[in-house]
C-alpha cells in the first residue's frame, strides 16, 4: 500500500510539473521578428509610431533590405540617411535590425543594373566593412544598439534575385568576401546566410557542396507552403541536411514565414493564400508549432512577411502578407496583428 502511494505520488508530481511548465514555455521574446520593407519605409510614413507598435505586439526584431546601390550610388560616396532612419527608429522602440545586404549598384557589376545583379566580391565586402563600422558595436550611428548580425544577400537560388550561375559556387564566393570583412570589423559578429526557399533543404545541400561549410554562422531558410504541417516538415529536412553536413549544432533561422490574405484578389498565387481570418490562424498555428520544435530543430528565429502591406488591389500574392495594410492614407490592423500579439504573449510566459 505505501509503495502504492508513492507510485501515485510521483505520477502527480510529474503531471503537475509538466502543466505548470509546457515545453515551450521558454521560448525567448527574440525569437519572433517582422519584415520591414514596401509602404512601411515610403516617405511620410512614421516609423517611429510604427516600430512603438510592434514593439507592443512582441515584434523583437526587424529584418530590413539595405539596397546597397541607394546608400553607395558612386564608389566610396556614402548616403546614409534612410539606413540612419531605420536604425534610429528601431533602436528607440528597443528592436534588433537583421540587415539582408542586396542589390548591387551598377557600377560595382559591370554595369549590371538588374535586382540579381552579381556583383564584384571585393567591393562587396568593402561595403560591408563600411556598414559594420557604422552601425556596428563601434558604430557611430548604431544609435546605442548595435547590428551584430548580417546577412548575405536573398534568395540567391531564385535567378531573379542572383543572375550568377552556377548560383551555388558563385554566391559562395561572394559569401566567403563577405564573411571576411564582416569578422575583421565586428570578430563577435555573427554572419547569416542567404535565406533559401522553394526546396530549401536541396539548395542547402548544393551550398555545402560548393564549399559553404564554415561561411556562415546561421542559416536560412523561407519554408513557404499551404499547410503549417509542411513549413515544419521543411525545417526538419533542412535541419537533416545540416546534421549530415556536420553542421547540425549551428542554429537555423526562418528568415521569411508567411501565408497571403489575398485568397480572392491576387492573381500571381503560389498555392498558400487564405482570408485575412485564415492569415490570423496561420499566425497562431505556425507560431506555436515552431515554438515547440524550437530546441529540437535549433531553430534561432521567425521572421513573418510581412509588417505592412499595400493597399488592397495589387495582383502579386506577397502583397497580402502584411500583420496590417495601408487603407487610404493610413495603416490599419488585420486580423493578424492581434494573432501575433496573442502568440508572442502565450509562448514567452
Amino acid at each position: 500500500m505505501t509503495a502504492l502511494r508513492l507510485l501515485v505520488a510521483t505520477v502527480l508530481a510529474v503531471a503537475l510539473t509538466a502543466f505548470a511548465a509546457p515545453a515551450h514555455a521558454a521560448t525567448p521574446r527574440s525569437f519572433f521578428g517582422v519584415m520591414a520593407d514596401g509602404p512601411l519605409l515610403a516617405p511620410g510614413v512614421d516609423l517611429g509610431r510604427e516600430a512603438r507598435l510592434m514593439r507592443s505586439t512582441g515584434v523583437a526584431s526587424i529584418r530590413v533590405a539595405f539596397y546597397w546601390r541607394d546608400p553607395e550610388p558612386q564608389p566610396g560616396e556614402f548616403a546614409w540617411a534612410e539606413t540612419d532612419r531605420i536604425v534610429a527608429a528601431a533602436a528607440a522602440a528597443g528592436i534588433d535590425v537583421l540587415p539582408v545586404v542586396v542589390r548591387s549598384p551598377p557600377w560595382a557589376s559591370g554595369g549590371d543594373s538588374a535586382e540579381g545583379a552579381v556583383p564584384d566580391s571585393a567591393a562587396y565586402a568593402r561595403f560591408l566593412s563600411a556598414l559594420v563600422a557604422r552601425y556596428g558595436p563601434r558604430g557611430t550611428a548604431n544609435a546605442g544598439r548595435p547590428i551584430r548580425r548580417w546577412q548575405v544577400w536573398n534568395e540567391p537560388d531564385i535567378p531573379r534575385y542572383w543572375s550568377g550561375t552556377p548560383w551555388p559556387s558563385t554566391y559562395v564566393a561572394l559569401l566567403r568576401a563577405a564573411r571576411g570583412a564582416i569578422k575583421a570589423a565586428d570578430p563577435a559578429a555573427i554572419v547569416v546566410s542567404a535565406g533559401l526557399t522553394n526546396r530549401s533543404w536541396e539548395d542547402l545541400g548544393k551550398l555545402y557542396a560548393a564549399g559553404g561549410r564554415g561561411l556562415f554562422d546561421e542559416a536560412a531558410i523561407h519554408p513557404f507552403s499551404r499547410r503549417v504541417s509542411n513549413v515544419v516538415k521543411i525545417v526538419r529536412l533542412a535541419r537533416a541536411e545540416m546534421k549530415r553536413r556536420g553542421d547540425g549544432r549551428l542554429p537555423l533561422l526562418l528568415t521569411e514565414v508567411s501565408w497571403s490574405s489575398g485568397k480572392g484578389r491576387s492573381t500571381f498565387n503560389y498555392g498558400w493564400e487564405t482570408t485575412e481570418r485564415g492569415q490570423a490562424e496561420r499566425v497562431e498555428e505556425a507560431f506555436g508549432a515552431l515554438a515547440r520544435e524550437r530546441t529540437r530543430l535549433r531553430i534561432g528565429g521567425v521572421w513573418w512577411y510581412t509588417w505592412l502591406s499595400p493597399p488592397v488591389g495589387d495582383d502579386e500574392s506577397f502583397s497580402y502578407g502584411g500583420l496590417r495594410r495601408v487603407s487610404g492614407s493610413r495603416a490599419v490592423d488585420k486580423p493578424a496583428r492581434a494573432a501575433f500579439r496573442r502568440a508572442v504573449r502565450r509562448l514567452t510566459r
